[in-house]
């Protein structure tokens, strides 16, 4: 065998090995950032060191110190499972080394992002032609698709954003739930919108944006405006209403664009889409493969009804670069890198492995799994469902008393949780309580491992009023 056979093998033996464990032993974090960080401290070496070992004293690096998210019973955050036919062809995507910025150069990789762009926009049931940007997630797609609304606004006020800059530009009234998820924000900075320079409309007890509070704002902004909806609030999960939203915003020349950076995914669901009722009219959708499409990190999508609208806000070119003829895709025109990974790969890989059915299947099940979740722990006396599980997400509080007294319990919750290994969970603020959240959206995780979960859940807080 050659260097490059014994070194790719190594490194498939300890990548079957840890998926292995994981997927029977999801073991907690044993050795955490600063000690790994403090192991690692040391002068650049001198002189290399021959591949080989290189591998194996990277895999010891990172014994103890990885994240059970490939696991069945990681509920912390909204990651997928990063299934083994996406992890498989980006392996192959490593392997190859395409720079997937044009189409000529490498054909076959273009090739297969621009039939995955098709999928995903037949899949999700949005405007056909749409055009989309695989981007990094959702943070970076939220940015891409907002600078495609910021071009789409200016022009239509007779200011060129893209060519003249923001300097002197008429102002855009930015109008945004007041549960949106603080990646939006980032995305308004990264274009130069400004993170404050926001209006925040009201929301209901779920976080869904009221309709009547954004009549009421948009009524009293001038100018070119841009309106955020969300599908899928962080916490409760909830859906915006939007076939209003759409209807207030176009009366008002508003450009919509929807954060569904997991949400999104219902409409491939036959039994959930009524959530998206009315989506389709707006003008941009954001969304992850990482999320509910299991594709291996790192996956978003940036989604553009208008296709020469989102090149125009993100294409570049240069005289080296290969002549784009008349139809031609270009990966890099959707996108703000020219230099880029193909990450259309896995996600063909991924639509193809699974198909429309065995899509709407994961999620459904995922769903049904969160309410199967929320009823076996309703049940325990103390527990708290704060949200209606409309879809994979589930918030708990723990106890009664005051917020503080709550707060207290709920972490000292999460944390025997968090050590104990079962399962993982974490915590967030939903208004004026610290609450655990459970997401689930894992394509490995089995009604079994949800009702061991929740008798682990329920445990711990039996153990917690104990003392």
């Amino acid at each position: 065998m050659t260097e490059l056979d014994d070194l790719l093998q190594s490194a498939k033996d300890h990548a079957l090995a840890y998926r292995e464990a994981v997927a029977v032993d999801p073991k907690p974090i044993a050795r955490d950032y600063h000690t790994i960080r403090d192991s690692l401290m040391a002068a650049v070496p001198e002189l290399g060191a021959p591949p080989a070992e290189v591998i194996e004293e990277l895999v010891a690096i990172a014994e103890g110190g990885l994240m059970p998210i490939a696991g069945p019973r990681f509920f912390g955050w909204v990651m997928g499972s990063s299934h083994p036919a996406g992890v498989a062809a980006d392996w192959l995507v490593a392997a190859w080394g395409q720079n997937a910025g044009y189409h000529t150069p490498t054909p076959a990789v273009a090739a297969i992002e621009e039939l995955a762009e098709r999928w995903l926009v037949e899949l999700l049931d949005l405007p056909v032609g749409s055009s989309v940007g695989f981007t990094t997630g959702a943070t970076v797609a939220n940015g891409v698709c907002l600078a495609a609304a910021r071009t789409g606004t200016l022009l239509q006020a007779g200011w060129d954003p893209d060519a003249d800059g923001l300097f002197g530009a008429p102002p855009v009234q930015v109008l945004i739930g007041a549960d949106a998820h603080s990646s939006l924000f980032s995305s308004l900075q990264l274009i130069g919108f400004g993170y404050n320079r926001v209006t925040k409309i009201d929301t209901d007890a779920e976080g869904r944006m009221l309709p009547a509070a954004l009549e009421r704002a948009i009524g009293k902004a001038a100018g070119p405006k841009i309106v955020i909806a969300q599908a899928g609030q962080i916490n409760t999960g909830c859906f915006d209403p939007f076939a209003e939203i759409v209807a207030i915003g176009k009366a008002h020349g508003a450009w919509v664009h929807v954060d569904g950076a997991f949400g999104l995914w219902a409409r491939a669901a036959p039994g959930l889409k009524h959530l998206t009722a009315g989506i389709e009219g707006c003008d941009s959708w954001c969304t992850d493969g990482h999320k509910w499409l299991q594709v291996p990190y790192d996956s978003g999508f940036a989604i553009v009804r208008d296709r020469a609208i989102h090149q125009r806000a993100m294409t570049q070119w240069s005289s080296y670069l290969p002549t784009i003829g008349q139809g031609d895709r270009v990966p890099s025109a959707f996108v703000p890198e020219l230099s880029r990974r193909a990450r259309g790969v896995p996600v063909w890989a991924l639509i193809k492995t699974l198909g429309r059915q065995g899509i709407a299947d994961l999620v459904a099940r995922n769903c049904a799994q969160a309410r199967r979740f929320a009823e076996r722990l309703a049940r325990e006396p103390g527990l708290r469902i704060m949200n209606d599980v409309v879809l994979n997400q589930v918030i708990v509080n723990f106890g009664s008393g005051s917020a503080a007294e709550r707060k207290a319990l709920t972490e000292a919750v999460i944390a025997r949780v968090q050590a104990d290994g079962v399962l993982f969970a974490g915590g967030a603020q939903w208004r004026d309580d610290w609450v655990m959240r459970l997401s689930v959206i894992s394509a490995v995780t089995t009604d079994a491992d949800i009702d061991v979960s929740a008798d682990a859940i329920i445990a711990v807080w039996r153990g917690v009023q104990k003392g």
